[in-house]
């Protein structure tokens, strides 16, 4: 069996388990098997691929057929230029997101300490994305989940950052550092829980539930961060929220309700609404 040969197999059991990018992951997914990157894998075209990794590649495929994530199986992703262990204790990071970042490094000067923290901090990318493009600031990731918790370590760890990062296991609403930070960011759960079955099996069956469901309307953990850093915060600390698409008049109503000031909202690279930033006003 050839490579060009195994990874047409793939693409179309891919395609036949009705994945997009059928070909494309197919390549990724024997380039993972066989240690090659996947530019390589053009000029291996003719080789015959070891016996270990056909299977390998073909218990792989199966995976994903079955709808397990990409990320999940590749065991990383990328995300602002930095490379995430990616597993079902966290949410995958993903490309939206990277936007909520953009967001939260604008708020702070490139050449000054700060101190972040990162609501619900998953697999720990917001924190670490801010760490990396801000050397003199410092964070602390809140999870309440100690699966997540523990991969938040890990990618903090593996980048280096883990001696400026600190993640506290617990939720939210019991910690007690919210005055000690300049800047809050949170990518917390959004989904109207009746939505949650319609969702793509990737996400429905393999992130965990906890950090996808956001109650009835979607906005329980918004009214209870809002209400929280309305109280809490450091005066003149910035609040950085990721939203769902449809959920910005809501959120900003929250937010002006309680006082905050300097509200501003982006979009992704879709051109759906995604993130909105929030002063807790000096005075």
């Amino acid at each position: 069996m050839t490579f060009d040969q195994l990874m047409a197999e793939g693409a179309a059991a891919l395609q036949e388990a009705g994945i997009v990018n059928a070909r494309l992951e197919s390549r990724w997914l024997l380039a993972h098997v066989t240690g090659h990157q996947p530019s390589e894998l053009i000029s291996r075209g003719q080789d015959n691929v070891p016996e270990e990794a056909v299977g390998a590649f073909r218990n792989r495929v199966s995976r994903r057929a079955g709808r397990e994530p990409i990320q999940h199986i590749l065991g990383t992703t990328e995300f602002y230029g930095l490379e995430f262990l990616t597993d079902a204790r966290a949410l995958i990071p993903r490309p939206d997101s990277e936007i909520v970042v953009e967001a939260a490094l604008g708020q702070l000067a490139l050449n000054e300490p700060a101190r972040i923290a990162d609501l619900g901090a998953g697999s720990g990318c917001l924190l670490a994305a801010i760490l990396a493009n801000r050397p003199l600031a410092s964070g602390t990731g809140v999870e309440a989940s100690a699966e997540a918790a523990s991969l938040a370590r890990e990618n903090l760890l593996r980048l280096g950052l883990s001696a400026r990062a600190h993640v506290h296991e617990g939720r939210w609403s019991d910690w007690q550092g919210w005055s000690d930070m300049d800047l809050i960011i949170s990518n917390p759960p959004y989904i109207p829980s009746g939505d949650l079955a319609g969702l793509m099996p990737e996400v429905r069956d393999h992130d965990p539930a906890a950090a996808l469901d956001g109650g009835p309307d979607g906005l329980v953990a918004y009214r209870e961060i809002v209400r929280i850093g309305a109280a809490a915060m450091k005066p003149g600390a910035w609040l950085v929220f990721e939203i769902g698409h449809d959920q910005a008049e809501a959120v900003i109503a929250l937010l002006d309700a309680a006082g905050f000031q300097s509200v501003s909202l982006f979009r992704d690279l879709g051109g759906n609404d995604r993130a909105i930033i929030a002063k807790r006003p000096v005075v």
